[in-house]
Formats: structure tokens, C-alpha cells, sequence
């Protein structure tokens, strides 16, 4: 049976770390509403250019082959996956799950006869985490999930449109956590190069308008398609922020709870514990009063 002086000292040290995962949670919370204002300013922007890329798209000429460099589709030999994570680790699940979702990914290209696959990674973790399996990293971007600026972003998608411009990769795919909900974070895969304009619903044919384009659907396509992959990185990587801190939250507050419940658990032991050494020091009184009272008798 542990003594009181070891589950006293047990009680203290949790409660610092209860003060700690409470400091971590609040925080995790005023970094989120931050971080999930910002994904929901920028899914307007994306959508949009998403939008503009289909109806240019459907404007431009299908004759004389692809309009841009990032558009040409061509047999599939080696594969580019940019791999988003956070920086950090105590988010409960999240980087499980992006990792597993990549390594799928990679994996499954992997066994598809003469592909190889070329990573970039954005984060501390996945890099740490490919690095530990030998993988050797096309590129790799850390300290600006949490505080990103679009210039950040531009150096990623350049490494990723030469890369694919110069012949080195013929296919590259996006791996990040989307952010749902504050209890949900989805782990998405999203082809970046070669581009595929989206596909448009019957409703938004039906609403389609006749614009009129200067100087003309290619040449805007030329200035559009760049800052496409932009945006898709730029979005990625505020959803990875988003979904970090809310992650993080909700394991702080779990850890928090769990430690008070610890405490409580602790206390009660404490007490008992204690009752129990004061019953068997009045009992052992009470019998060597008792005993020197009948010797005194005698």
C-alpha cells in the first residue's frame, strides 16, 4: 500500500499537470477562433476561382491540345504527394490519421508497376515522420502552419508546378486534414496537377453566363492556373491550422478532465488511507490505556 506521503506527492504533481493541459486547452481555443475565421474567409475565395477555373474551362478552345503547361495530361510514371501536418504533437488523433492517409496514398502508387513517388511535406511532423522510414523528401516546409501568409504558400506550389513543368513528376496529389467541425477533422486527398477544371452541376450550367473575356480565355488561363494550385495549397494549410488547434482543445480539455478524475480518485484513496492509520492509532491508545488501567488495578 503506497504511503501517504507518495500519494500526496502523486496528487500535487497531477494537479500542475491538470494547470498545464487547462493553459494548453485555453490556449488551443483563442487560436482557433482565429484559425476558423480565417477558413471561413478564404472557402469563398476558393470556391470562386474553383468556379472561374471551370467556366474558362468550358470557354476556351478544345482544339490544338492543352491551353497551359499545368493542364497537359500525360502518362503516369512518377507521383508528387505534398503531405500537410501540424508542427506539433498533443491533438489527440490528428497526425495519426494524416500520416496513415498519406502512407495509404503513397503505398498504394507504390505498388502500381513502374511508379515512384517524390514527397514534399509541410509540417514538422510528417517530416520527422517520413524521415524515420528513409524516405528521401523533395522538399520540406516547417514553421508556417500556424501564422501562414500567402506568400508562404508560393514557394510550396513553385517547388510542386516545376517539378511537374520539368518533367519530374507526371501527377502530384494534396494530403491534408480538412476542418469540419470542431469534433471533426476529415483527412482528404485532392489531385493538384495535372489541373481538372471542376465539374459543373446541371443548375450551374443552366444559370451559365456569356462572359466576354480580355484579351482571351487562354492568356487569362495562363495568369489563373498558377494561382489555382496557390489557393489549394494556401487552403490546405489553413485547414491543417484549424484543424490542429481544435484537436488540440479537445485533447487538452480530455486530459484536464481525465486528471481531475485522477485527483479525485487520489483524494478519496488519501482519505481513506489516513482514517484508516488514525482508527488504528486511537485503537492502539485506547488498548494501552486500557492495559495500564488494569495494571494499576492490580
Amino acid at each position: 500500500m503506497p504511503s501517504l506521503r507518495d500519494i500526496r506527492r502523486r496528487i500535487r504533481s497531477i494537479r500542475n499537470t491538470a494547470k498545464i493541459t487547462k493553459a494548453m486547452e485555453l490556449v488551443a481555443a483563442s487560436r482557433l477562433r482565429r484559425a476558423q475565421s480565417r477558413v471561413t474567409a478564404a472557402r469563398p475565395y476558393a470556391d470562386a476561382i474553383r468556379a472561374l477555373v471551370a467556366e474558362l474551362g468550358a470557354a476556351a478552345p478544345s482544339s490544338g491540345g492543352a491551353l497551359h503547361p499545368l493542364l497537359v495530361q500525360r502518362e503516369v510514371h512518377n507521383v508528387g504527394v505534398l503531405l500537410v501536418t501540424p508542427d506539433r504533437g498533443l491533438a489527440g488523433g490528428l497526425n495519426t490519421n494524416i500520416m496513415r492517409r498519406g502512407t495509404e496514398l503513397i503505398l498504394q502508387q507504390e505498388r502500381i508497376d513502374g511508379r515512384s513517388v517524390q514527397v514534399v511535406t509541410v509540417g514538422r511532423k510528417g517530416q520527422d515522420f517520413l524521415a524515420r522510414r528513409g524516405r528521401d523528401l523533395l522538399g520540406t516546409f516547417t514553421g508556417i502552419i500556424d501564422r501562414v501568409t500567402y506568400n508562404d504558400v508560393i514557394p510550396i506550389a513553385r517547388v510542386i508546378m516545376d517539378s511537374y513543368g520539368s518533367g519530374a513528376i507526371d501527377q502530384a496529389m494534396l494530403v491534408y486534414p480538412r476542418f469540419v467541425s470542431t469534433m471533426t477533422q476529415r483527412p482528404e486527398v485532392v489531385q493538384l496537377l495535372p489541373i481538372v477544371p471542376p465539374e459543373q452541376t446541371e443548375q450551374q450550367q443552366a444559370r451559365r453566363l456569356d462572359y466576354i473575356f480580355e484579351p482571351d480565355p487562354q492568356s487569362i488561363l495562363e495568369q489563373l492556373l498558377p494561382r489555382y494550385v496557390e489557393v489549394l495549397v494556401y487552403q490546405a494549410i489553413l485547414e491543417t491550422a484549424a484543424s490542429f488547434f481544435s484537436a488540440q482543445m479537445v485533447a487538452m480539455r480530455a486530459a484536464t478532465d481525465n486528471a481531475n478524475d485522477l485527483v479525485s480518485s487520489l483524494t478519496l484513496t488519501y482519505n481513506k488511507i489516513r482514517q484508516a492509520t488514525i482508527t488504528n492509532q486511537v485503537t492502539e491508545i485506547a488498548s494501552a490505556a486500557e492495559a495500564m488501567a488494569a495494571s494499576s488495578r492490580r
